[in-house]
């Protein structure tokens, strides 16, 4: 699809559509929240690289619908922290989608995590906050009941920088492109992990969620 072909108009609908395909909707303000997060992301990557994915097809697609997939996966959790969330992925579209959870959004590249902070006053995105931080030294907040990762690290490498930071019953829910088989028979004893396929609308590649919690004695 050319950049022409998909204005703003074309772009919502396709985003419409999606999120109702995944299983639930997104009232009209929601939708232009997330064109205009899209809007300031390209506009501020033109001068700081936050991304490589910048078309407006690419942004709907590998940013916007692939993080609003786990949606269906968040169960009742209500405090929710996305661990390197770069350009705000997939935390910006799960707090717009999802504005009665509370999300902490981290990274440790300050440029990163800079526009996301401002993005998110911009936006009046009240249920989310953006710090920067590492995994390994965050401090501020525990007891999450989701710790949320998107590419980033081998699962052990993500549940021994994050592992701390869940609640009792939380769970990890690890992003990934293949199932990544082998390092779920990796965890650490004492946890336990569930590969689930995702679905994501528009594209044409391999999705999975893997779910990690604590195994129960």
């Amino acid at each position: 699809m050319t950049q022409a072909a998909l204005d703003e108009s074309g772009w919502k609908a396709r985003l419409d559509a999606g999120v109702h395909e995944l299983g639930f909707d997104l009232d009209q303000s929601q939708l232009d929240l997330l064109w205009r997060y899209g809007v300031m992301l390209r506009e501020r990557n033109a001068h700081v690289n936050l991304t490589s994915i910048v078309s407006p097809e690419g942004i709907l697609t590998l940013h916007m619908l692939d993080s609003l997939s786990v949606v269906p996966h968040l169960g009742a959790a209500a405090r929710v922290i996305d661990v390197g969330t770069g350009g705000g992925f997939p935390g910006i579209p799960l707090a717009v989608a999802c504005p009665q959870r509370q999300f902490t959004l981290i990274d440790g590249t300050q440029k990163k995590i800079r526009f996301v902070a401002e993005a998110i006053e911009a936006l009046d995105i009240r249920n989310a906050h953006a710090h920067a931080a590492r995994a390994e030294s965050y401090a501020a907040e525990r007891n999450f009941d989701v710790v949320i990762v998107r590419a980033v690290g081998t699962l052990s490498e993500v549940l021994h920088n994050t592992g701390r930071l869940l609640a009792p019953h939380g769970r990890l829910l690890a992003m990934k492109g293949r199932a990544p088989d082998d390092e779920v028979r990796d965890l650490p004893r004492g946890w336990r992990g569930e590969v689930i396929r995702l679905h994501v609308p528009g594209l044409d590649a391999e999705r999975h969620l893997v779910v990690i919690s604590r195994q129960q004695r």
